[in-house]
């Protein structure tokens, strides 16, 4: 019995201005279209023996995610259980694989394995994938803890490195002699002239009763933390949720800290397959030029560009044409609140732009223009003093909660599709082409009652348009 354990988070700070804190990583789409959430998703449907998959995010990412999983079943034609324990912050990989350790031990028993899968790689081979799951189970059931070591290419500075042993009885794995995070580049260096040194991909597979056991061993800390918040969210949840929101005051006395670091460092019982399928873990615009096929001069396009003169350089737009003018080794980002234009060897530093935006509590490092929600998503296609301008979709059968609003009235003009719309005591249908009026203090409501998406421009007017203006009386998401 197997059990994927999908971690999906983190801001990606370096793929900024397209990934950010409310959209990370995990859900920017990739040249092919697909997210790297939604890959993860087809991996793990495609294995044998698989149980159930589980999601280990934050709670504001779940509707995101749910909607993931369910393009990633229709692509893959074929049904699959899932279940999400949601995450009140962050708080690293230790304290979210203890938990979903907790929870497939409850579910599944604490003899079945688990494949720990970050949401933010990218593996074309999924045969070969498969291959090296299905040699890494047996030594699992046996309490070996495995990693999935990727034969380095170039003396990357920014990944782990796995320094392997002798080779143990039962297929490809290796011992592992010692763990090296983020060498200088000469010890990188040093380590691919080895050829005994292999990347740590963060890919793991364990029983969920070996991991309880060596976090109860290494790091008694963190799985004492980790049962107690596991205790205390079943006693507020109930224990057989497909939905499980963890408790946060308990949760936020578990230790911020890697699997790596807390068990994988300090056990004995740790042997690394070297990887037979292709990886990367997209962590620069660089890695995703990598993706987009290079003109004759080097360069690469994702949207639409004008290039003269220009070499080596990879341009991504959202919405507007991009002309590029004699320059090269540049990378340009276009979105429509953002722009980056970096030097192709400054690619790594992005972050740092990211950190100075919440330094100066610059919306730009959090939130999109468009911004994604349960029921849809809404776009601000302008805004300036005293008024803002929308573009709502609303799902089928979705609606907004029951709200109001103390300093703003809004417009709402149906584009497509039928709006059933609760206006004060009013209950109306607004067709296409039709308008409706909310004055500021009205309790209203938006629904969708069609099986098409509603499309709406909502013109907002008020002395203050901030989205926490907003008093919810009644939330089919819970919200309220």
């Amino acid at each position: 019995m197997l059990v994927p354990v999908v971690l999906s988070g983190g801001a990606g700070t370096r793929l900024w201005p397209v990934s950010r804190e409310g959209h990370p990583k995990p859900f920017i789409k990739l040249p092919d279209g697909q997210s790297l959430l939604k890959k993860t998703y087809l991996r793990a449907i495609g294995l044998e023996q698989v149980a159930e998959i589980l999601t280990i995010t934050n709670r504001d990412y779940y509707f995101k995610s749910k909607d993931e999983f369910i393009l990633a079943t229709e692509r893959a034609q074929k049904a699959a259980k899932k279940a999400y324990v949601l995450e009140p912050f962050g708080r690293n990989t230790a304290a979210a694989i203890a938990l979903a350790a907790f929870w497939v031990a409850e579910h599944h028993g604490a003899a079945a394995s688990m494949l720990i899968l970050p949401a933010d790689h990218l593996i074309r081979d999924a045969s070969a994938f498969g291959d090296n799951v299905r040699e890494a189970l047996p030594l699992a059931r046996e309490g070996k803890l495995i990693t999935f070591g990727i034969p380095p290419s170039s003396p990357e500075t920014g990944f782990g490195y796995i320094e392997c042993g002798d080779p143990i009885e039962k297929g490809p794995a290796l011992a592992v002699k010692r763990f090296t995070e983020k060498p200088s580049l000469a010890a990188a260096q040093e380590f691919l002239s080895a050829g005994n040194y292999l990347w740590n991909s963060g890919m793991f597979c364990f029983t969920a009763g070996g991991i309880l056991s060596q976090l109860e061993r290494h790091a008694p800390d963190i799985h004492r933390a980790a049962a107690a918040c596991w205790e205390a969210t079943l006693r507020k949840e109930g224990d057989m949720s497909r939905v499980l929101e963890i408790d946060e005051t308990s949760f936020g006395e578990l230790p911020d800290i890697s699997i790596d670091y807390a068990v994988m460092e300090r056990s004995a019982d740790v042997a690394v397959i070297p990887a037979t399928f292709d990886w990367s873990d997209i962590g620069s615009w660089n890695a995703i030029g990598g993706l987009v096929p290079a003109d004759e001069n080097g360069n690469r396009v994702q949207g639409e560009a004008v290039l003269v003169e220009a070499s080596n350089t990879l341009i991504q737009s959202e919405d507007r044409l991009v002309a590029a003018v004699g320059v090269e080794n540049l990378v340009i980002v276009d979105t429509p609140d953002a722009l980056l234009v970096s030097h192709r060897d400054h690619v790594q530093d992005v972050r740092q732009v990211v950190h100075r935006l919440k330094q100066m509590e610059h919306d730009t490092y959090r939130l999109h223009r468009t911004v994604f929600r349960p029921w849809g998503s809404y776009t601000v296609l302008e805004e300036g003093s005293h008024f803002k301008i929308k573009r709502l979709e609303v799902k089928p059968s979705a609606s907004l909660s029951l709200q109001l609003h103390h300093h703003r009235s809004e417009h709402w003009i149906v584009v497509s599709g039928m709006a059933r719309v609760i206006n004060g005591e009013r209950d109306l249908l607004v067709n296409t082409n039709e308008s409706t009026y909310i004055p500021a203090g009205h309790r209203h409501r938006l629904e969708n009652p069609g099986v098409v998406d509603l499309v709406m421009i909502e013109v907002q007017s008020g002395n203050y348009l901030g989205e926490d203006d907003i008093v919810r009386f009644d939330d089919q998401y819970g919200r309220a």
